[in-house]
């Protein structure tokens, strides 16, 4: 419906963010439970999350006019940044960059993580859900991306360990979309 409509406003008021693999298959639609595949990163602070997408528009000028005669994309970044609360086999690999979470030895329950000395590719998927109440939900999905920038990683006595990530996404041919939002939500029927 156009115009000023409350029905229409949105309060994502519980969500989660997972990871997949490169290639896992998402919900096809907001009912149905995430495979197994996708692991959920647990907690996160309540920031929440930030979608930021930015779009470089590099203008034509000519010779004939002081006003661009046209404008051409020549840049896309979708990003999506949150804190994640929990240190666990999942968030920490993800934080800093891949790798695996190993125990030393088998049944020590001593477990370490070797952040490597160069960087590698971590290419994952990222899933974010949200719901609005108990009848609306949303699902996000970024196909391709990582991890390109943490924040500060801060050990105090007075506060949580907070593992701040901005998550870029990437394109996976010039044919699929970079990023699919799924929700139920009756504002978007015609």
């Amino acid at each position: 419906m156009p115009g000023m409509n409350p029905n229409e406003i949105r309060v994502a008021g519980t969500g989660r963010i997972l990871t997949a693999p490169l290639g896992t298959q998402p919900p096809a639609d907001v009912t149905v439970n995430w495979s197994a595949a996708w692991r959920d990163l647990g907690y996160t602070t309540t920031d929440g999350i930030r979608f930021t997408k930015k779009d470089k528009i590099d203008p034509v000028d000519t010779w004939q006019s002081v006003s661009p005669a046209r404008f051409v994309y020549s840049d896309r970044d979708l990003t999506v940044k949150f804190a994640l609360l929990q240190l666990n086999e999942d968030t920490l690999p993800f934080f800093f960059g891949g790798g695996d979470v190993k125990e030393t030895a088998e049944g020590s329950k001593l477990y370490s993580y070797q952040l490597a000395a160069e960087p590698e590719k971590d290419e994952r998927m990222l899933g974010v859900e949200f719901a609005d109440g108990n009848m609306i939900k949303y699902r996000f999905t970024i196909a391709r991306g990582q991890v390109t920038e943490t924040e500060e990683l801060q050990l105090t006595r007075t506060a949580s360990v907070k593992l701040g990530v901005t998550f870029t996404a990437l394109a996976v041919d010039n044919d699929a979309p970079l990023a699919n939002w799924l929700m139920n939500d009756p504002a978007f029927a015609k």
